[in-house]
This record gives C-alpha cells, sequence and structure tokens, in this order.
C-alpha cells in the first residue's frame, strides 16, 4: 500500500506530465476540440491548426512579410471566383509540380494552408506534404474559405476571372483605385473606371452604380498596394453588398494579358496606323477605325456613350462605358493623352458627344464613328459605314 506522500508525488508528476502534452500540442493560435466554436478534429487532419482571428492578421493588403496563405483548391471552379486576399493558389492535386515555385524558400516560414471547411481535406493533405519538404512553421485553417464568407470578410477574386466576366459580358464594375493621371491614363486594366481611393468620398456618388446590389471589383497596383481594399471597405461602409478585390491588380493583368489601354509606349505610338478622317467633319473612317482597333487600339481611347444596358450586351474590347447624357458633367475626367474615339450603335449619340467636347474642351483630339455597329456576345460586331 502507498504512503501518502508517494501518492502526491504521483498526482503532481502526473499533472505536470499532462501541461507538457497540452503545452506541445496546442499552440495559443490552434484551433481544435478546446477552442469554444471550433469544429471536433477528425482523425486525418493535419494536427496544427489556425483560426480565424490568425488568417485575418495576414490576409491584408498591402501582404504582409513572412506568411503564405495557401488555396489548395482548384483553380478554375474555386480560386478564381473567390479566395482569402493575398493567398496563392496551389490546387493540392498539383501540389509537387507548384509548390517549389509558390511556397517561401526560408521554411521555417509560417504556412497557412485552406480549403472548403470540416469536410474538405485537400488543405490537410497539402500541409502534411509541406511538412514532408522540410516546412517547420505550417498550420491549417480547418474551418476554410466557408467560415471567412460567413464572418463577413472581404474576398478576392482573380484577373482570370475579371477576364473570364469580361468574356461573357457580365455586368459588373472594375474600379481602378490608383491615382489617375499618374497610374491609370498610363495603362489600367480595359474596361475599369478610374475611381482615384483619395477621391473616393467624393467621386463615388457619381463613378459607382446606383444600385448597391450590383458587383464592384476594385484593384491598384498589386500585392503591395492597399487602396483597393481601402476603397473596397469604403464601398462596403457605403452599403454596397457586393464588393470584391482583385488582390494581383494591373501588374497581374499585364502579365497574363499584356498591358491594357493607355500603356503606349513612344515608339508604338510613333509606328501606329495614322488616323484618317472620315467624310463628315469630326469622324473617323471605318477603315481607318477597324485597322487601328486591331493593329493598335492602345493608340486610342475608345469610349461607348450607349446606356450601360447596351454596354453589357456588348461593346469593342477596351471601351468603356460613359453614356452620352453624363459625357457633360464628366468632361474633367476625359482622358487627355491620346485621341479619343466615340462611339455608339448608329452614330447619332456619338457624333453628339464629339460635338460637345469640342465645344467646351476644344484641346482634347476627339473622334466619333457615324457608322451602324451591331455587337455579338461573343466579342465581334459589324459595321457599315453611314
Amino acid at each position: 500500500m502507498k504512503s501518502c506522500s508517494e501518492t502526491f508525488i504521483a498526482a503532481l508528476c502526473g499533472s505536470l506530465l499532462i501541461g507538457t502534452v497540452v503545452l506541445a500540442t496546442s499552440p495559443a493560435y490552434a484551433a481544435d476540440e478546446t477552442v469554444p466554436g471550433a469544429v471536433q478534429v477528425k482523425p486525418n487532419w493535419y494536427p496544427v491548426r489556425a483560426d480565424l482571428a490568425l488568417v485575418k492578421q495576414y490576409a491584408v493588403l498591402p501582404k504582409p512579410e513572412g506568411v503564405t496563405i495557401v488555396d489548395a483548391r482548384p483553380t478554375a471552379r474555386k480560386y478564381d471566383i473567390g479566395h482569402i486576399p493575398t493567398a496563392v493558389n496551389i490546387p493540392d492535386p498539383q501540389f509537387d509540380k507548384l509548390a517549389p515555385a509558390l511556397l517561401p524558400q526560408d521554411k521555417a516560414q509560417l504556412v497557412i494552408f485552406y480549403c472548403d471547411g470540416p469536410e474538405c481535406v485537400l488543405s490537410h493533405n497539402s500541409a502534411f506534404k509541406a511538412e514532408k519538404l522540410g516546412y517547420t512553421n505550417v498550420r491549417v485553417y480547418a474551418e476554410g474559405f466557408p467560415d471567412w464568407i460567413k464572418n463577413g470578410n472581404l474576398h478576392a477574386v482573380s484577373v482570370a476571372r475579371v477576364k473570364q466576366l469580361m468574356d461573357e459580358k457580365a455586368a459588373f464594375t472594375l474600379v481602378d483605385a490608383r491615382p489617375k493621371d499618374r497610374k491609370f491614363d498610363k495603362g489600367h486594366i480595359p474596361g475599369a473606371i478610374s475611381l482615384p481611393d483619395s477621391q473616393f468620398d467624393k467621386l463615388a456618388a457619381e463613378r459607382l452604380p446606383a444600385d448597391k446590389a450590383a458587383p464592384v471589383y476594385f484593384y491598384c497596383d498589386g500585392l503591395a498596394c492597399k487602396l483597393s481594399n481601402d476603397s473596397a471597405e469604403k464601398a462596403i461602409k457605403a452599403g454596397y453588398s457586393n464588393v470584391k478585390v482583385v488582390p494581383e491588380g494591373y501588374p497581374g493583368w499585364e502579365k497574363a494579358y499584356g498591358p491594357g489601354p493607355g500603356a503606349v509606349t513612344a515608339d508604338a505610338q510613333s509606328s501606329a496606323p495614322a488616323i484618317v478622317a472620315g467624310k463628315e467633319p469630326g469622324t473617323i473612317s471605318v477603315a481607318s477605325f477597324e485597322r487601328i482597333y486591331r493593329e493598335a487600339p492602345g493608340t486610342v481611347h475608345l469610349i461607348d456613350v450607349r446606356e450601360p444596358r447596351e454596354f453589357a450586351g456588348g461593346t469593342f474590347k477596351g471601351a468603356i462605358n460613359m453614356p452620352v447624357n453624363d459625357i457633360e458633367k464628366s468632361l474633367d475626367k476625359l482622358p487627355t493623352d491620346k485621341p479619343i474615339v466615340f462611339f455608339c450603335g448608329a452614330g447619332g449619340r456619338s457624333g453628339e458627344a464629339h460635338d460637345l467636347v469640342r465645344a467646351q474642351r476644344p484641346a482634347l483630339k476627339t473622334l466619333f464613328i457615324d457608322a451602324t455597329i451591331k455587337w455579338s456576345a461573343d466579342g465581334s460586331y459589324t459595321i457599315a459605314a453611314n
């Protein structure tokens, strides 16, 4: 029979041992079954996890140093459509191929994997693979993207998704939050409107859609730029309910699809086809327009002066929408670095826009297309001079 002192020492040692195990396996920020509101641990899960609070620290722009958030879901069906801001995409089936380029070189750096919630094991599978590669600070946000959205956090879309929506002629407003003169005018994503973050409070009411449920996507100069995030938060506070950010911004677009409107080099400008006037004063001939549109579209600004619903049904690639009735109050927004070509579906509204701008801002180089133009959903068009 044990003495009282022996019993006390055994109990004390047991409690110390239990405390050691808890400290070794449950970091302060790891989400496990002991954390209020956390989901139950499953047998095939990676043992060390991250909670929402930890992820939120790093899912901000500009992207913080020293951490990589990884979306382990499929690219086109999941990541492109919506992901946690700053996350890179390494679909688990492509881990071996993509991880060397996308995971940090420093294997002691924090790496957080996530996928589609507690029933999704892709993030756990990838975490185990990362550990086998020698990464020593791996976590899994097991609640994943559904939890991120459920808690009302801003989420991101890829430039590939933006391109897809453009190709599908989807109705959405793409906003460039960078300074207009120094950035937007020198190159932007086709179809974007300029709403510098510094002027958001002044200009948002007239430039953002009246329907606050309409989709609005903000971008700026990539992962090092916070203007898009700041503007997106302002839009949400203003009542917009379908707001997203495009974290890769214009640098991501330019890398994937080439320079956008405004980004024209001196050599390209000098070698561009000459503008040939049409029969009517102020017009550009259809043949001249089509050659420029085909060979050097970045040497002119294309402005569609039809109504937004018409614009959404098809237009010239790279054109921006500025209905003719809005031209007069938007004179100060018109670009000055290249000729402007106004167009509509029949030549009437585009001619009106040209005449109005010529009367009030004669220094601008403006032209219009006097033609009947019809667009198809796939972006093709027919054009016939009037």
